[in-house]
């Protein structure tokens, strides 16, 4: 006799921080089918259908971050206040200063969720390191610090970070610059700028999507054609297979054992470490996007592409032309222009595109590790910069194929050398796995030995980087096959995709790894 337990129903639809909702789940799947019918029943009635998507969205970011959604809720309020003041002042004066409020109160929703720890644990360690400690020795406020911060490991603040705090927030200040500008005009709908903010497709990690694009498709009837529905389809399939069959799969058998202690590993293992965790990042990342913008597709919503085959790149300057494309493009519009660009002479230019990319580092997290991956990258687009400055290269004549294949692995390699920062728990860390890489390469019956162990992990590195590499045009013409499909096809596709994932699949389900951010 089956036997239903309430409580555990129930305990379904509060938040557990063990278990945060994600796409790539059982329990998604089966609340997404029941909202999709709701949402095809209000089809026809506008307002409902976009206070439904609101209050779905709310609960989704709820079950993501707990009670932390209020944080969404408040931003969407300040905001949407904020831009009517902008647009309503008549001084410039006052303009500007309704929108450095803005600017400080979404940022500082970042400084506090994101490097209150960091800012606190540098001044540990000045107050350590410094000469600064005899002279508090019976003052007041040494005898009141708590010992554990002063001399221990552990962070002073037990700061919780809501999931995609970093998506939303930009994406709602993204609003409130273009008001100022005069791009765009307010909402005069508070409910129609909180779909905006906290559409739950690309809520916790993008696309980032800019108010101009999304906002005339709100008040749009949905409609979901033929070509929409195969899209959609093939990009969650495609980005389900990305996260939790090829990226779930490399991490655990892999990525994070080398990664964990790189020291015990030979420099061929850290090696190829490295190369896992660069078609791990972008399976996982890309994958979330995937299926964020196939579902966003089944709502009648299109949102912009956010990566385009990246490795593929011939210079960093390409790699950030298609890497994820929505971020990269919100830092060189309300960040690198906003700073001079290159309108301000060379060495502007340079420092420009260094300020960038640091911020863009300290964008993804509160540490040394992230400053350094933004500084290489910064420093990167600077040389690239110089170099065809003094050589006149224009970007317009197409390389020779050998010129091309050449910068291309250079590119990667230089990119997959920037990932060992991102990924390391902390400099030590990636400072170990370059050594480890540079010094104890192990030749050989050693490397045979190694490819034999790992073969179902390497065999599934080769299979991420195939799919990556796959022309554009193959893709299409896959996408185009399972559009044009008889409906119970798609049905078989669909069913053999998720049995594929539960047969490889880890028994932890991993969050995504730009959750973090």
């Amino acid at each position: 006799m089956f036997d239903f337990d309430l409580d555990k129903f129930l305990h379904l639809f509060v938040y557990d921080k063990r278990s945060p909702i994600l796409f790539n789940t059982g329990f998604f799947l089966i609340l997404f089918l029941f909202f999709y019918a709701g949402y095809i029943l209000l089809q026809n009635r506008q307002r409902g259908r976009i206070i439904y998507v609101i209050l779905f969205s709310w609960f989704f970011y709820y079950k993501s971050s707990g009670i932390y959604f209020l944080v969404l809720v408040s931003s969407t309020v300040v905001d949407y206040t904020l831009s009517h003041l902008i647009n309503d002042s008549l001084k410039k004066s006052k303009r500007m200063f309704y929108l450095v409020l803005s600017l400080v109160l979404n940022l500082g929703i970042l400084a506090y969720f994101k490097y209150t720890n960091f800012l606190m644990d540098i001044s540990r360690d000045l107050f350590l390191n410094t000469n600064l400690l005899p002279y508090f020795n019976s003052s007041y406020i040494l005898n009141n610090l708590n010992p554990t911060y002063i001399t221990g490991p552990v962070k002073p603040f037990g700061i919780f970070l809501p999931v995609g705090v970093s998506f939303f927030t930009f994406q709602s200040l993204s609003y409130t610059l273009d008001v100022y500008k005069g791009s765009i005009k307010p909402l005069n709908s508070i409910i129609d700028y909180g779909f905006f903010v906290s559409f739950f497709p690309q809520l916790v990690a993008g696309p980032i999507v800019r108010a101009s694009d999304f906002l005339p498709q709100i008040h749009k009837k949905p409609f979901i054609s033929q070509e929409d529905l195969g899209k959609a389809l093939f990009l969650i399939i495609a980005g389900l297979i990305k996260k939790a069959v090829i990226s779930d799969y490399i991490s655990g058998n892999f990525v994070d054992r080398v990664f964990d202690n790189p020291m015990l590993y030979s420099g061929f293992e850290n090696l190829m470490a490295t190369y896992s965790y660069a078609i791990q990042i972008y399976c996982d990342f890309s994958g979330y996007s995937d299926m964020a913008i196939g579902i966003a597709l089944l709502l009648g919503f299109h949102l912009p592409m956010n990566f385009n085959a990246p490795y593929t790149s011939v210079s960093i300057t390409e790699f950030w032309r298609r890497w994820h494309i929505s971020l990269s493009s919100w830092l060189r519009d309300y960040l690198y222009i906003p700073l001079g660009g290159s309108r301000k002479g060379k060495m502007r230019t340079y420092i420009n595109l260094m300020l960038t990319m640091l911020l863009g580092g300290l964008w993804h997290g509160a540490s040394i590790k992230f400053i350094i991956w933004g500084g290489l990258h910064g420093a990167a687009l600077a040389v690239e910069k110089a170099f065809k400055t003094f050589f006149k290269i224009d970007d317009k004549i197409k390389p020779k194929t050998w010129i091309r294949i050449s910068t291309t692995i250079l590119t990667f390699h230089f990119v997959c050398f920037c990932w060992i920062f991102f990924r390391a728990r902390n400099f030590e860390i990636a400072s170990q796995v370059i050594s480890q890489t540079t010094t104890i390469f192990h030749a050989g019956t050693d490397i045979m030995k190694i490819i034999i162990g790992y073969q179902d992990v390497f065999l599934m590195i080769l299979i991420g980087y195939i799919t990556h590499f796959i022309p554009r045009t193959i893709k299409q013409s896959a996408q185009h096959v399972l559009t044009i499909s008889h409906p119970i096809l798609k049905a078989i596709v669909l069913t053999l995709a998720i049995y594929l994932v539960i047969q490889i699949m880890s028994a932890d389900v991993k969050p995504f790894i730009y959750f973090q951010f």
